[in-house]
């Protein structure tokens, strides 16, 4: 099928009502995850020839703004509770049925890719001899953007209590959730930050996620006024700018090797500051961008990656491993393998980025059965897909 006549199927075939702007945002967030990770992320080779994880924020804190526009998880989760609004509104039976049905197109490619990396591992280690520590390192990498499914699960189960407090409160029932973050962080980096229990931090990350979800669905339901998101965004940003001049906290937003606090992993009161930002943004854009997305070159390949939305996030950190796991045997190769200390990495990389995004595309042609329902999978093939994902988890997370 030539992509001229791919554009018009597609055209013909979306809806008058679609909402081409959520869409587009939600693309524009999901192709940002890969993006962030495959430049702000690298690896280092061991005497051994065991690649290591780590990052060009380390020499390069300049690069921090980068993070800001990469970070894109705030709309996201915006768009998404924008989203499961309207799913909810259009399902037919229970709401524990639609629940199982949204739970379940996120947990069928989790389960895909760490079934298969769990017949990779032994695999890659006894026929072709990978270090155990290269084998480590691929697996946090694989695992690490599965930790925002687990979030997004939880988020999605509370829709319904989500839209009874968007109809009660507007734009306003996500403040609590705002407050409650601003009320931990002061309590593990405030003045009494040395008796505070590290586990505290823990408490962040539902009503840190939650944040912008919420936001989404009183859009959804029609409780965000366009003065609403211009508050955010002003304000989000002056929140912003107020926690990097005057309160201490990193100015990446993704975690940078060495340093002793981190703002994503719990979200920290900054992520939630840039998710406002981010929001206000996107709301304010959304008609500008529904009518960009009109032109059907432009629609066409919005839909193609919102329909491969899971094999994106599962898959993206296979493909880079996939070109630097082969390049390892060749020793240090610029941008690739070896320490991203230099300006000289930095420009590697970006010409090996092409590469990462054909290796995805390969990988998604046949990974991407993992999104649609396991009709031809019986009990059998899916519990064994269930026992070898959890023995990836096992090892991934170190307790093996």
């Amino acid at each position: 099928m030539s992509p001229a006549t791919l554009v018009e199927r597609i055209e013909s075939r979306t809806p008058a009502h679609r909402d081409r702007a959520i869409d587009g945002l939600r693309a524009l967030a999901l192709l940002a995850v890969p993006t962030g990770h495959w430049l702000l992320g690298g690896f280092t080779l061991s005497s051994d020839g065991a690649i290591h994880n780590a990052s060009p924020l380390t020499a390069f804190g300049g690069l921090a703004p980068v993070s800001w526009v990469l970070q894109m998880l705030g709309v996201f989760f915006l768009v998404g509770g924008h989203a499961s609004v309207l799913s909810y509104r259009r399902h037919e039976g229970s709401t524990a049925a639609w629940l199982r049905g949204r739970l379940a197109r996120l947990g069928r490619p989790v389960l895909g890719v760490t079934a298969v990396w769990a017949v990779l591992l032994p695999l890659l280690h006894h026929a072709f001899g990978v270090p155990e520590a290269t084998l480590r390192t691929a697996s946090t990498l694989v695992i690490q953007p599965l930790w925002f499914v687990g979030v997004y699960t939880v988020v999605t189960a509370l829709t319904p209590s989500c839209v009874r407090a968007a109809r009660r409160l507007g734009v306003w029932a996500a403040a609590p959730l705002l407050g409650s973050v601003a009320v931990v962080d002061l309590l593990r980096y405030g003045p009494y930050a040395e008796t505070v229990p590290s586990w505290l931090s823990v408490l962040n990350i539902l009503p840190g996620w939650l944040f912008a979800y919420q936001l989404g669905v009183s859009w959804a339901e029609g409780r965000v006024s366009r003065g609403h998101a211009w508050g955010l965004l002003v304000g989000g940003a002056a929140l912003f700018a107020a926690l990097l001049l005057w309160c201490g906290y990193p100015a990446s937003m993704v975690g940078v090797p060495g340093e002793a606090r981190t703002n994503s992993h719990p979200p920290s009161l900054l992520v939630l500051a840039l998710a406002a930002t981010q929001s206000g943004a996107a709301i304010l854009l959304r008609e500008r961008l529904g009518r960009l997305l009109a032109r059907p070159a432009l629609w066409a390949p919005v839909v193609v990656v919102n329909l491969s939305a899971m094999t994106v996030l599962c898959w993206h950190q296979s493909a880079m491993l996939a070109a630097a796991i082969p390049a390892s045997y060749a020793g240090e190769v610029p941008g690739l393998v070896g320490a991203p200390d230099s300006v000289g990495w930095i420009l590697a990389r970006l010409a090996w980025l092409p590469l990462f995004a054909g290796l995805l595309v390969l990988i998604g042609r046949y990974a991407r059965g993992f999104e649609s329902p396991w009709t031809r999978a019986g009990t059998a093939r899916r519990a064994a897909a269930g026992l070898l994902a959890a023995g990836f988890a096992f090892f991934a997370l170190g307790l093996a």
